[in-house]
């Protein structure tokens, strides 16, 4: 997303008109979270993004009040990553600060729920359904989606036998692919991962931390995976991946979806 990655962090690029990152702590405010951690590198700087706009949700009295006031009710804390080591030294930075399974959502990756909506936002319910999972038998969980299979070598790639993930490929290519079902950037991960993250420190494992991690798992036949259906899954990662994300989104808002409809019909006529 250079440069507007250079900008402004991702996270806080609007999903239509809702900032990613708004709709990151919604979805893990509908999971049940209370204490919410922050990881960034040191050039991103949120200043006061969550702070309280109560008095401005006036404006747009269709959306959700909480929209305006993200924060209330859970406690923020922001970490640094000083240097870019993959996803297991980023949780590493905010470790020492958490007791207990935690939820770990990806900043870049947006889910939400799949139907026709009547209100104009709603919560993703992709986390809840992680932490639900997750509470039936106290180990890791993984949320999967199913991707096209010119897609599978973007993501890690698994295979499950009942709900227990059996194999794991990573960017796999189709032939390699052991499935079309790829992790998607939600996990529930159990206490214990701070202990085994040092033991697949990144000097042993580099940027697959998180992979070593969750393969100790699978070899231990507590890997579990979750296939979150009727979600759709938005990727900030690339311009074309983000534009197709803002019209699929304005398609499913009420307020957007008819005028939306109507001015692509009409653009593609004209393209003809």
């Amino acid at each position: 997303m250079f440069p507007v990655s250079a900008i402004q962090p991702k996270e806080t690029l609007p999903l239509v008109d809702i900032p990613l990152l708004t709709h990151l702590v919604m979805e893990a405010k509908c999971a049940g979270i209370t204490r919410l951690h922050i990881i960034l590198s040191p050039r991103k700087n949120l200043g006061d993004f969550l702070a309280d706009r109560s008095d401005l949700a006036e404006l747009r009295p269709e959306l959700d009040a909480a929209l305006f006031d993200v924060g209330k009710g859970i406690e923020i804390f922001t970490h640094i990553q000083h240097e870019a080591k993959g996803v297991g030294n980023a949780l590493q930075c905010a470790l020492h600060a958490v007791n207990g399974p935690m939820l770990v959502l990806l900043g870049d990756n947006v889910l939400m729920d799949v139907h026709s909506p009547t209100t104009a936002y709603s919560p993703s319910t992709a986390s809840k359904k992680l932490v639900d999972q997750f509470n039936i038998h106290g180990e890791a969980t993984v949320g999967l989606m199913e991707v096209p299979e010119d897609q599978v070598s973007h993501y890690g790639i698994v295979s499950m036998k009942g709900d227990a993930i059996i194999n794991m490929v990573e960017k796999p290519t189709l032939s390699q692919a052991p499935s079309r079902m790829a992790m998607c950037g939600r996990y529930v991960f159990p206490e214990a991962t701070k202990t085994l993250l040092e033991e697949y420190s990144y000097e042993r494992c580099g940027d697959l931390q998180t992979i070593a991690l969750q393969q100790h798992w699978m070899e231990e036949g507590t890997l579990h995976g979750l296939l979150l259906e009727e979600m759709q899954w938005y990727d900030s990662g690339s311009p074309m991946l983000w534009l197709q994300a803002q019209i699929d989104h304005a398609l499913r808002r009420p307020e957007y979806q008819e005028s939306m409809r109507q001015w692509l019909q009409q653009r593609l006529a004209d393209q003809r």
